[in-house]
């Protein structure tokens, strides 16, 4: 039923770009349908561009997904404008026409005239040219830029105030309004609002930009001007002056019970310290981390007339710090196997009442193809606490405005496969911060695995002797070494509706500092050496993420994501192969979505037979993907998308599994495919039809898939997952 559903989706699309080819019949008489707007800049000193202008323009055309077509323009021409039921759902899937309007025409082009003299071109002139073809309106804003004024000099009038006077020619070096600068009420404004912000976190409570002017004499020298820098009202101004901190109260509801003393440490506005903006900012962002109160108000206010004290009371409201999380994905492909991954999830913010951290988790992983008894059973219960506090230093030590917090994790996870059947104890220990909100970092110096497998299949045991690569990634196995990650965003929002971009770096060193003991250590038959009777790991692992997406127009405008991942490990030392949990894999809901988790690779080679359900890994990885995505209607959201990666091998017995250079390109998967989405804001919900177009792990010449076969059921995968897939 799904996949019949998408390729109704298709036929529409196509029906209505085909048949419908009027996107104006709706139009009453007279009325034309904006498709254009231009802005056209003649003359100027050439760094002034339409962009700089464009958000200006009052009204904008409707947005295009390809080549200048939107099929729900179409769709919203189907309506005879009556309330019949097709004709309400043609209005409610579509998109209507915008209507040209003079008015807004005239509009648009005060607002340019008054933007060019923000950007500091006096006396521009702009006009407009409509043109029609049939019921189509196309508006040219043509902008002549007027004249630019070079800043001769600079005088500057001050309070009476010797120390604010020698603080300000202090800062001068980072004014950003200079002689030989273009005169610009853009730039100046951007200097008020600078200086005034350097001089509250002086103690400069009163100051802001409201208090600056300027005063540009354009007559007195042809072609420049004398600009005169005023900060205050008069020479006496009494609001110039320094303050400093008089009484500090902080306030919570009863209904959340919170220890006092960490409140106190985090607060940085201290009894009889200057008065400082930053500090200010500081211990709002700090208390707002703590994500247990759903409002912290810093309100600071003078004491009284004459007096240089600002008291400061903060007040905090209670939030619910409990509650439940679901999560739940889905997939299925050709060969009829379903994977469901459910998580249910507790969390508590505040379980010692110090804004400590408490999460468990219950996961699973259930494969299975309905037409036999192959099947896979995951079973994962974990729990995690996180302080509000660096273990081990003072609160003191952090001036800034996040305190990093110490993590503690340990998990328990059952796998129960055809193969085999295995148990991991996972414990870490670390520390998590973020840097300027957009960046974020995880370090673990100690992380802990200890793996068991037992129940293994016989084939699959004769398997395992005949290769050794396998052998030694399905072995037991103590794995502990330090780990992290590092995580850069310019827009960390659950489901970002701007254009933005992301790095994401993470590493894996293990085995070393035990390596410092082999001497002592018992060994097996194979001289490795043995920790609670299973060998370490010694490896290194690292990934690197890197992603763009591009937002065209509004905020809830088009946009083309874009992915890059690259991955490499290497096994040494105490060990042969990388642990079979930390090699890389593909394919799957936020990989390459023509394919089922694990079902790529590695390389040229064939599915591996020794496992009923896919698992195929490898040493390296590499992935690129491409999705443009549009709006539909209502919360509705589309996606095309094309994608290539693959997983390799090191130093495997099978040649065509092993990275090489030369066969690098003929080795790349690839697929493209459709998707659904439903944008609640707060929660994405996707559903992904990936379609493969190249298979490297078939022979030479059935590698390419052709259009013909692209809807065949072996060549498809479908996807339910939650949030952006990158």
């Amino acid at each position: 039923m799904i996949m019949k559903g998408f390729r109704s989706l298709i036929a529409l699309l196509l029906a209505a770009a085909v048949c419908s080819c009027s996107t104006t019949r709706v139009l009453e008489q007279g009325q034309y349908r904006l498709a254009r707007n231009e802005i056209k800049i003649v003359g100027g000193d050439g760094k002034l561009n339409s962009s700089q202008l464009s958000p200006y323009v009052r009204q904008q055309p409707n947005s295009y997904f390809i080549f200048g077509w939107n099929p729900f323009l179409h769709i919203y021409n189907w309506s005879d404008g009556s309330d019949r039921l097709f004709s309400r759902l043609a209005r409610t899937i579509g998109e209507a026409p915008v209507v040209y309007d003079a008015d807004l025409v005239e509009l648009s082009l005060e607002n340019i005239e008054r933007r060019m003299e923000t950007l500091g071109y006096y006396n521009s002139e702009v006009s407009s040219e409509v043109s029609v073809h049939r019921r189509l309106a196309s508006v040219s804003y043509i902008v002549k830029p007027g004249t630019r004024f070079v800043v001769d000099s600079i005088t500057f009038h001050l309070p009476d105030n010797e120390e604010f006077k020698e603080e300000f020619f202090a800062d001068s070096s980072n004014m950003i309004v200079h002689p030989g600068d273009f005169l610009s009420e853009d730039i100046l404004g951007q200097e008020s609002a600078r200086s005034a912000s350097h001089f509250r976190k002086k103690g400069y409570f009163e100051l802001n930009k409201n208090l600056y002017s300027f005063v540009a004499d354009t007559i007195s020298i042809k072609g420049k001007t004398i600009l005169e820098y005023h900060i205050g009202d008069d020479d006496n101004d009494e609001r110039i002056r320094k303050y400093r901190i008089g009484d500090v109260k902080i306030s919570h509801s009863s209904e959340i019970p919170f220890r006092s003393s960490v409140l106190k440490s985090l607060n940085t506005i201290r009894p009889g310290e200057l008065y400082n903006e930053q500090t200010v900012n500081n211990t709002y962002s700090r208390m707002s981390s703590l994500k247990v109160f759903s409002s912290v108000g810093v309100e600071m206010s003078k004491r009284g007339a004459g007096s240089d004290l600002v008291d400061c009371n903060i007040k905090l409201t209670e939030s619910m710090t409990k509650g439940f999380k679901a999560n739940l994905e889905m997939s299925t492909n050709s060969t009829g196997l379903f994977g469901i991954s459910p998580q249910l999830s507790f969390y508590n913010k505040n379980i010692f009442h110090g804004g400590e951290w408490f999460k468990t988790s219950l996961v699973g992983n259930f494969q299975f193809r309905p037409s036999d008894n192959v099947h896979s059973n995951e079973f994962g219960a974990s729990a995690g606490l996180s302080l509000p506090k660096f273990l081990g230093l003072p609160y003191k030590a952090f001036k800034g405005p996040v305190i990093p917090r110490t993590e503690f994790n340990a998990s328990f996870n059952f796998q129960s496969r055809p193969e085999y059947t295995r148990n991991i104890f996972s414990f870490s220990f670390g520390y998590s911060g973020t840097h300027k909100e957009r960046l974020s970092y995880q370090f673990y110096p100690l992380q802990m695995n200890f793996v068991r497998l037992f129940d293994l299949d016989p084939a699959f045991s004769k398997t395992l002797e005949g290769n050794p690569f396998m052998k030694y990634a399905y072995q037991d196995h103590f794995d502990t070494g330090a780990g992290g990650t590092v995580y850069y965003a310019t827009n960390t929002d659950i489901v970002p509706k701007t254009s933005f971009s992301f790095a994401r770096f993470t590493f894996d060193l293990s085995g070393n500092v035990i390596s410092l003991f082999n001497d002592v250590l018992r060994r097996n038959a194979d001289g490795t050496a043995l920790i609670w009777g299973a060998p370490y790991t010694q490896y290194v692992r690292a990934e690197l993420n890197l992603g763009r997406t591009y937002r065209f127009g509004s905020d809830d405008g088009d946009a083309i994501a874009t992915r890059v991942l690259l991955g490499a490990g290497y096994a040494y030392g105490n060990s042969t192969a990388i642990p079979f949990e930390k090699q890389f894999y593909s394919g799957g809901a936020n990989s390459l979505r023509g394919w089922q988790a694990r079902s790529v690779g590695p390389g040229a080679a064939p599915m591996n037979n020794s496992f009923s359900i896919p698992s195929q890994t490898g040493d390296l990885k590499f992935e690129a993907n491409l999705e443009y995505r549009f709006n539909m209607f209502w919360k509705m959201e589309g996606a095309f998308f094309a994608e290539c990666g693959n997983v390799w091998t090191l130093g495997s017995d099978t040649p065509q599994s092993n990275f090489a250079f030369d066969r690098f390109f003929e080795t790349l998967a690839a697929d493209w495919g459709l998707g659904l989405r439903i944008n609640l804001d707060f929660i994405l919900l996707r559903l992904d039809l990936g379609i493969k177009v190249y298979d490297p792990s078939k022979s030479a010449e059935t590698r390419w898939i052709g259009p013909s076969e692209w809807l065949k059921s072996d060549n498809m995968a479908l996807h339910f997952g939650v949030g952006y897939p990158f």
